[in-house]
């Protein structure tokens, strides 16, 4: 199992950040893209790391073209040497049409098109092929030797794709090298009836296996020793559901728990901005129904009982004296040595 842990914020903290996380033993550090740029991002800590795996989660694509982003990740990877994973996501329609001043199509086969175009242009400077891809969203027709940055000594980089919705996660299934299912509203419960036989429909339609794609596990949980750790962060939890859950696109996953009057509360109270009243509308028993709850020193027993079909996790907890960076240490070992199937339980192919 692959233990990923978060980085960014400004940009001069960014390589220190990436420098303690690999001295750590993470194998991946990954950074979003909300205040600051994904691709600055992942540049500052390839420069200042030699080991570890560097992946966007995530870089908005539709305000950039597939070969402004082929360029970028080809690019990391070079000087990364190999290490790179570029983690696509679509973004919702207001935020690309009212933020970014982009446009807005049905984004899960805007994105097939995408994927597909990155992997036309790096196909053809590796190969010094035909420029070729032509889709209804985008065409690729035109490669001129000065702008042709010639071949890299490593695989291409690889391709993440963020979901919350099925027909995303099925163009992860056709396409992706990794699914990652949306960490900010996401439940197990959804995952396994939803997103994981979306994902097998993709493979399927693709003639691949489980074997050709890797799966972050995904899933409200709550990590505590005590009734107040847990309570606390239950309490933390509030905020960022109460901002997800404002947002149509991802009440599907509200509504499979009985919290779709819920989201559409939140909803109306964001387009009357008042954000303070989400936060309270949001209860402690809203989470428990999404989220599952673990004790720290059981977390691999639960990863592998639990999320047997996932290749990659994140693992964090208190590390504030000797006896804590040790049971720490302990335990991101004890994950790291698990061999889970990687294959979702009742969906093998």
């Amino acid at each position: 199992m692959k233990v990923v842990t978060g980085i960014g914020s400004v940009p001069e903290s960014v390589g220190a950040q990436a420098k303690r996380a690999e001295q750590a033993g993470f194998d991946i550090v990954t950074c979003g893209e909300l205040a600051h740029d994904s691709i600055v991002t992942m540049t500052l800590a390839a420069a200042a790391t030699e080991r570890i795996g560097l992946q966007t989660s995530v870089t908005i694509a539709f305000p950039r073209s597939p070969m402004v982003l082929a360029m970028e990740a080809w690019d990391i990877q070079r000087l990364s040497k190999g290490r790179f994973t570029i983690g696509l996501g679509s973004q919702v329609k207001g935020h690309n049409e009212r933020r970014f001043g982009g446009t807005w199509t049905a984004p899960a086969p805007r994105m097939s098109e995408y994927i597909q175009m990155m992997r036309a242009i790096w196909e053809s400077w590796q190969k010094s092929s035909k420029a070729e891809f032509l889709g209804k969203h985008y065409r690729y027709t035109l490669m001129t030797p000065a702008f042709n940055p010639g071949p890299i000594e490593f695989p291409h980089p690889k391709i993440g794709l963020a979901m919350v919705g099925t027909g995303m996660a099925a163009v992860a299934g056709e396409f992706a090298d990794v699914a990652m299912p949306h960490g900010g509203i996401m439940s197990d419960k959804y995952m396994r009836q939803a997103l994981l036989p979306a994902i097998r429909r993709g493979l399927v339609r693709a003639g691949r296996s489980w074997s050709d794609i890797e799966i972050a596990e995904s899933g409200y949980l709550v990590l505590a020793d005590s009734d107040e750790e847990l309570e606390r962060k239950l309490d933390a939890m509030r905020q960022p559901l109460s901002f997800y859950g404002s947002t149509r696109t991802y009440h599907s996953v509200l509504e499979m728990h009985g919290l779709g009057e819920l989201g559409q509360k939140l909803h109306a109270l964001s387009i009357q901005g008042k954000w303070a009243e989400m936060v309270s509308t949001v209860t402690n028993d809203d989470i428990l129904k999404l989220a599952d709850t673990c004790r720290y020193d059981e977390y691999p027993r639960f990863l592998k009982e639990k999320r047997e079909y996932a290749s990659r996790t994140s693992f964090s907890m208190p590390r504030n004296s000797p006896q804590q960076e040790e049971r720490y240490q302990r335990l991101l070992n004890e994950i790291q040595r698990l061999e889970c199937p990687a294959v979702p339980s009742g969906l093998e192919i």
